[in-house]
Parts: structure tokens; C-alpha cells; sequence
């Protein structure tokens, strides 16, 4: 074998070895928490700047908290309002009131017998016609009348001798509990009005400055949280196949010499990008998939540079 076939298969065998995994392209990030204004209410104090490092816990700025307090105040007095309500349901009826009733009882049985022994006075005299009909007539109606009052009288004391009804107990218990519900929303409310930074990261974007008033759900701040950032890119079709969850990866960072290890966290199932005319054939080809590597070990890499990711099989 001559020297220039050996030359040539020395140059093939290295081919072979030095053969490059598939890549991908994307750009580093980090994971983003994104705090929203939970009212509508002016911005008072902002404690942190953008790019600061800050512990789970810490203030990042604050919101008027004057009207919101105020509804909380109105809130919590609506509440002790329905429990004192509530209270006097499960009480019952005062022995006061149950003493009226009995006299109010004793008052038309009193009456009720007046009414009835005039009526029986008078109605002999009508029968010898000594008294106007009428008048007999009168006398049979009032004694009527009061004997009505006496079974009203009777049946409103019973209602207090039987104290509150299970339902009305019912619907002031609802009542109450509603009350404290409105109550505890309102010093939810008010304890957000300090935006905190559910974890610790780094300040990425503070949208509104001291003064501003955001609408409510609008980004206050944004955060950049975790250990170590992620690679985000797109894999195209041909690849989908061979990458999967938990997939080691090697990261190459622009402008860094060597490769970050890590491991493939989330590949989406649908595409970012469909044709609308076909997925079969030529166009399958312009798919691609957006995927997730994290890297194994931490560093401290700002977001948004190119990376090419390299897939281990």
C-alpha cells in the first residue's frame, strides 16, 4: 500500500472520529418570575435597582396602601357587624321580650273576655228586640275579634318560647362567614401592596418608576430566579426524534472556551412554527421544536447570549 493510500485513510479514520453531534442554536436564560400589581394604587417607594441581587423575602417597592387599608377597616367592621348578629340568632329571644309576650297574651285574653261577656249580655236583649240588630251584630264581631287577638298574642309568644329557627341560624352563619371571607381577601390585598420577592434572583426589570400608578395585573418587577440558567432552542424536525427529556446536552456559550454540561428539561410536543398548507413531505422540514437545557453546575452567565447546543446520544 503506497504512502498516499495510507495518508488517505489516516485522513478518514480521523474524519470518522472527529464526527460533530447534531446542533442547535438558541440563547441562554435564566427562569422569570413576573410580580403583578394586585390594585390599581401609585407607586411609593421602590427599595431595589435593576441587575440587584436580592434574598427570598426582601421588598422590592411599595404601593398606597391608604385606600386599601380603608377597606379593610370597612371590611373587618361588616364582619364583627354579622358575627354580633349571628350571636344574637343563636342566642334566642330575651327573657324581656318573652315577658312582653306573655303580658301582651294576658292583655287580649282580658279583652277577649270583656268582649265576650258584653255580647252575651247584649244578646238577649236582641232577641227581645230591646237593642238595634246592629248593635247585637257589633257585640258578636268584637268578641270575634278579640279571640283572634288572643290566638296572635298566643302564637307570638310560643314563636319566642321556641326560639330561633335552624335556618335563620343557617343564612347568619353564611352571612358571617362570608363577611370574614371579604375581610381576610381585603388584608391579603393590603399585605401585597409590599411587593416581596417570592425568591431570591436578580432584579431584571423594574417597568414602572417611583410616582407611576400601574393597572392592575401590569409587570411590576421581574425577577431572575434559580441555580443556573437554561439554554432555550429550537430543534428542528429532523432532530425531534432523537431528543428527549432528560437528555444530556453539551452547551457552548459564546465567547467561552469549551462546553457547559447539562440535560435536556422540556421539549414542546407542538411546533412553533406550522405551515399552513402542509406537515408532510419538504415542509416537514420547516418545523421545529422548542426546547429546554439546563445546565448541571451554576454559573453566572447574564441572559439572552447565543448558544449552540450539542445533543449526547
Amino acid at each position: 500500500m503506497t504512502k498516499t493510500a495510507l495518508a488517505a485513510l489516516a485522513l478518514l479514520a480521523l474524519a470518522g472520529c472527529s464526527r460533530q453531534e447534531p446542533q442547535v442554536l438558541g440563547t441562554l436564560e435564566w427562569d422569570r418570575i413576573t410580580l403583578p400589581a394586585p390594585v390599581a394604587e401609585k407607586i411609593v417607594a421602590i427599595d431595589v435597582k435593576e441587575g440587584q441581587r436580592v434574598a427570598a423575602g426582601a421588598r422590592l417597592l411599595q404601593l398606597e396602601a391608604t385606600r386599601t387599608r380603608s377597606q379593610l377597616e370597612a371590611a373587618q367592621a361588616q364582619a364583627r357587624q354579622s358575627g354580633e348578629a349571628l350571636a344574637e340568632l343563636r342566642a334566642g329571644p330575651r327573657a324581656e321580650q318573652i315577658a312582653q309576650a306573655r303580658a301582651s297574651l294576658s292583655a287580649a285574653q282580658a279583652q277577649a273576655t270583656e268582649a265576650r261577656a258584653y255580647y252575651a249580655r247584649l244578646r238577649p236583649l236582641g232577641e227581645r228586640k230591646l237593642v238595634a240588630v246592629a248593635d247585637v251584630d257589633r257585640a258578636r264581631a268584637a268578641a270575634g275579634n278579640a279571640d283572634g287577638q288572643v290566638r296572635a298574642a298566643q302564637a307570638a309568644l310560643d314563636e319566642l318560647l321556641h326560639g330561633t329557627r335552624m335556618e335563620r341560624v343557617a343564612q347568619g352563619e353564611a352571612a358571617a362567614a362570608a363577611a370574614q371571607a371579604q375581610a381576610a381577601v381585603q388584608s391579603a390585598t393590603l399585605d401585597k401592596l409590599d411587593v416581596a420577592a417570592p425568591r431570591a434572583g436578580r432584579v431584571d426589570s423594574l417597568p414602572y418608576k417611583l410616582g407611576d400608578q400601574a393597572p392592575v395585573g401590569a409587570p411590576l418587577a421581574i425577577l431572575l430566579v434559580g441555580d443556573a440558567p437554561h439554554a432555550r432552542v429550537y430543534v428542528p424536525e429532523r432532530l425531534r426524534a432523537d431528543v428527549k427529556s432528560g437528555q444530556a446536552a453539551r452547551v457552548f456559550v459564546d465567547g467561552r472556551d469549551g462546553s457547559l454540561a447539562g440535560h435536556v428539561r422540556m421539549v414542546r410536543s407542538e411546533p412553533v412554527f406550522t405551515p399552513y398548507y402542509a406537515l408532510s413531505g419538504d415542509d416537514a422540514a420547516r418545523l421545529s421544536y422548542l426546547a429546554e437545557i439546563v445546565l448541571d453546575a451554576p454559573v453566572d452567565l447574564p441572559a439572552g447570549i447565543p448558544v449552540r447546543v450539542e445533543f449526547v446520544r
